[in-house]
């Protein structure tokens, strides 16, 4: 009789062990399989990200009729002769990345290069863009340019003539 009652506790004891494990074990799957959610959903809003972005900024112009700043920019890009930025700038809007370009007349330019200070003459062109593409821009420029260093500053542009974004955003294809 005592080795029944000694059996019987002793099952009853795995019974509960079991029971427990059982439960730690659906509770787990539970926390894993909201953490495998949670982190699918994160990483393709990041990798969705850009194009989330083109499509808020758009669906906010439209329903508000203003502008989102930032969503345009202006790109400063100095070249050595009127020639070369005339080429660069056509080259520039034949891929289509940019809505207009202005080249400016010559202009005067000190910088340091190799420990030095020198002085140069030069071009200066103004490249209108969308935000998104001025990665596009800046990448296609050094490829061509012939500066070892080509400046490429980017500037957001925060307001301006309504229509002229409009005929922009026409201008330019989406990435």
């Amino acid at each position: 009789m005592t080795r029944t009652r000694t059996s019987f506790i002793a099952g009853n004891r795995m019974e509960l062990l079991l029971r427990w494990w059982h439960r730690e074990a659906v509770l787990n799957s539970k926390v894993r399989s909201v953490v495998l959610t949670t982190s699918l959903f994160l990483f393709l809003f990041v990798s969705m990200y850009p194009g989330l972005r083109s499509l808020g900024v758009l669906l906010h112009a439209v329903l508000t009729g203003s502008y989102m700043p930032g969503y345009h920019s202006i790109l400063l890009i100095n070249l050595p002769n009127e020639q070369t930025a005339k080429d660069i700038a056509r080259s520039v809007m034949e891929r289509r990345l940019a809505a207009s370009v202005n080249i400016l007349p010559r202009t005067f330019t000190m910088y340091y290069w190799k420990g030095e200070i020198q002085d140069a003459s030069e071009i200066l062109m103004l490249v209108k863009t969308k935000t998104s593409r001025v990665g596009d821009v800046v990448k296609y420029v050094r490829s061509i340019h012939p500066y070892a260093n080509p400046e490429a500053l980017s500037f957001p542009v925060e307001d301006g003539s309504q229509a002229y974004m409009k005929w922009m955003d026409d201008a330019i294809p989406d990435d």
